[in-house]
């Protein structure tokens, strides 16, 4: 039995795996989550396994889809960085980008600070010079994920453009990030001086109507809360996959029987006719269509109300 470390056994597997095609280029290797329960070693231990990969050239992070063979693969040339090169300095900026790394491909349910300090090369309590701890990191990463996009110094004209920039900013940044909309509930907004920025946006969209400031609050909150109702099935869709294993499609077969036993009821008949029709013309449920389509539908209604005005 060997004697070194564990996550080089975990790493010469999957190496080995990916080298003779058993996972092809863009396939998904096993999650953090599932190296851990299959060798039976800490997340964080998993976590440094992958990296060690990543460093490799043989993976990369996938945002919403995990980790996947890198699209180029190179030989193994059995060289690894010397423990003693000099690593670039621990800064609480690279604490949080590699954290958001770990999220972005595997979800915040994977996210610890053993697991940042993996993937940083460093030791376990290393980040918490840094940060206090996974709470105040996961604030961090919030911040930082929503500082990503801004708005441009002269607004579109009219505040129906404006808001809809505003709605597909944030929208672009849940589809990067989708673990940002598996934070605090909306009644219970975070103070992230990155968030706020979009706020000050949509807010003063709406200035110069004459709305009162709670019902000037109420429309600006409408529209975060729809772009983020509709955001967080991204995150959802992909811990459906990694706790079933079954694609969206795959999953939808594995239901017709009981879906049938609905539609022969005759107890639904408005719900069965359109089934029918889109199981006979092919139908797939697109979440960026879907964003749009609702998109346009609240500032069609928020238009009635602002002309009354």
């Amino acid at each position: 039995m060997s004697t070194g470390p564990r996550y080089l056994g975990i790493v010469a597997d999957l190496r080995r795996r990916i080298e003779q095609g058993e996972w092809p280029p863009g396939a998904k290797v096993p999650s953090t989550r599932r190296i851990a329960a299959e060798w039976g070693v800490a997340a964080a231990t998993a976590a440094k396994a992958l990296d060690t990969l990543a460093r490799d050239g043989l993976v990369r992070a996938e945002p919403r889809s995990g980790t996947v063979v890198a699209d180029t693969r190179r030989p193994s040339t059995g060289k690894h960085r010397p423990a003693h090169a000099r690593q670039p300095e621990l800064t609480r900026e690279r604490v949080v980008r590699a954290a958001m790394a770990i999220a972005d491909a595997e979800g915040l349910g994977v996210l610890s600070m053993r697991g940042v300090a993996a993937r940083l090369g460093v030791a376990p309590m290393s980040p918490y010079r840094h940060v206090a701890g996974k709470d105040e990191l996961v604030v961090l990463m919030s911040d930082a994920a929503f500082g990503e996009r801004g708005y441009p110094d002269r607004p579109p004209a009219g505040w129906r453009a404006r808001l809809e920039l505003c709605a597909r900013t944030l929208w672009s940044l849940y589809r990067r990030h989708p673990w940002l909309a598996q934070l605090t509930p909306i009644t219970r907004p975070l103070p992230l001086p990155n968030l706020a920025v979009h706020a000050e946006w949509a807010l003063a969209a709406l200035d110069g109507f004459g709305l009162d400031a709670a019902t000037q609050c109420d429309l600006h909150v409408m529209l975060f809360s729809y772009v983020h109702g509709v955001a967080i099935h991204l995150e959802r869709e992909q811990q459906a996959l990694g706790a079933s294993g079954l694609s969206e499609d795959e999953w939808m077969d594995s239901q017709e029987p009981a879906m049938e036993a609905i539609m022969g009821s005759g107890r639904y008949p408005t719900f069965a006719r359109m089934f029918t029709t889109l199981s006979r013309d092919g139908y797939d449920l697109d979440l960026d269509h879907l964003f749009e389509l609702g998109l346009r539908s609240l500032l069609d209604g928020l238009a009635l109300r602002l002309d009354r005005l």
